[in-house]
């Protein structure tokens, strides 16, 4: 089972690097890189094409092991024996997201009526339905694919939420649920969440926004 409590995660001085490209020495470099975060806040993480914001989700998450440094928490460091149940915090939609017709064990018999307002909401009520824990249909467009991974994962109930760029691709009307519904409720729920976006006219609804250029955290700032 996900874990339920609290949770603060750190990288202290923690890098990652890319292997080097066919023809070039060097390959790209993350960090080193300090940041904590913690449960119930929302991160704006932003910055230019190639700049690492999703090598770092893949660091905080778990998916990557740092080259140098640390990554702790609940100022634990994350080492290889233990890597796998720190993932267990995690509820993510990265951009190459892979979407599950069943929804294991998310008790979607009981959170029917939630469902089927989030369904609503999203604007797929009229394409897929949930019966006996599972999407009655997946065969649909990639950017309504992201929406039903966007609904499995509120429904995860994780302690840390991974978002990466998933408004990319959505229409307005999506994007507004998103960002003033669904990123509240989490907040609200004690959800620490992560969210990748270049949408700045959202900014002022999260609790940080943290910059990235080259590898590097440039801005790390606290909404007053």
């Amino acid at each position: 089972a996900a874990p339920k409590a609290p949770v603060h995660i750190e990288l202290q001085g923690a890098t990652f690097a890319h292997p080097a490209p066919a023809g070039e020495e060097t390959g790209f470099v993350l960090g080193p890189l300090d940041l904590a975060l913690r449960s119930g806040e929302v991160v704006f993480v932003t910055g230019g094409n190639g700049c690492g914001k999703s090598t770092l989700m893949r660091l905080l998450t778990g998916l990557y092991a740092p080259a140098a440094g640390e990554l702790r928490c609940n100022g634990r460091v994350v080492d290889d024996a233990g890597r796998e149940a720190y993932r267990q915090h995690f509820s993510a939609v990265f951009a190459d997201f892979h979407l599950f017709e069943r929804l294991f064990g998310l008790q979607a018999a009981a959170r029917a009526d939630e469902i089927a307002g989030y369904l609503q909401a999203l604007g797929m009520s009229h394409k897929v339905r949930v019966q006996d824990d599972r999407f009655s249909t997946t065969a649909l467009s990639s950017g309504q694919r992201r929406r039903l991974a966007l609904l499995t994962a509120y429904l995860e109930d994780r302690p840390v939420y991974v978002f990466d760029e998933w408004a990319a691709d959505q229409d307005p009307t999506y994007k507004q649920v998103f960002y003033t519904r669904l990123l509240p409720e989490l907040k609200a729920r004690g959800k620490c969440v992560v969210v990748v976006t270049h949408d700045d006219r959202y900014f002022g609804l999260g609790d940080r926004v943290i910059k990235l250029d080259a590898g590097r955290i440039v801005a790390d700032s606290e909404r007053p």
